[in-house]
């Protein structure tokens, strides 16, 4: 009897960048309904939005900014960490790499703009 795995590993800079919201993102575990991972370059450009089902973690790895939360901005830099619950507006600001993992696994159908 075959049994499925139970675990996931994937490579996050051998995956296709897409545009998103905060600039460029790599997804992995997508198909998953308990949370996906994703590596983001953001841009100076990244556009506010939030979600009404989504809580995100996101992870600074590399630059130095800040995060806008509900209108608030609060500085970040490597390893800084952010807890982003449903109904947050949010949006990073300046030239980052960050780590966001949603949860449950990112859905583009939750993704809302002013």
């Amino acid at each position: 009897m075959e049994m499925t795995p139970r675990f996931e590993v994937s490579q996050l800079d051998d995956i296709a960048a897409v545009t998103c919201p905060c600039g460029q993102t790599q997804r992995a575990f997508t198909g998953s309904r308990v949370a996906s991972c994703h590596l983001v370059e953001v841009s100076a450009e990244a556009r506010s939005h939030y979600h009404k089902r989504l809580t995100e973690l996101y992870v600074v790895l590399e630059g130095e900014g800040a995060l806008e939360l509900d209108g608030e901005l609060i500085p970040v830099r490597p390893l800084s960490a952010a807890l982003i619950r449903p109904g947050c507006r949010h949006r990073a600001v300046g030239q980052m790499r960050i780590i966001n993992i949603p949860i449950p696994a990112f859905d583009p159908n939750d993704e809302w703009f002013d």
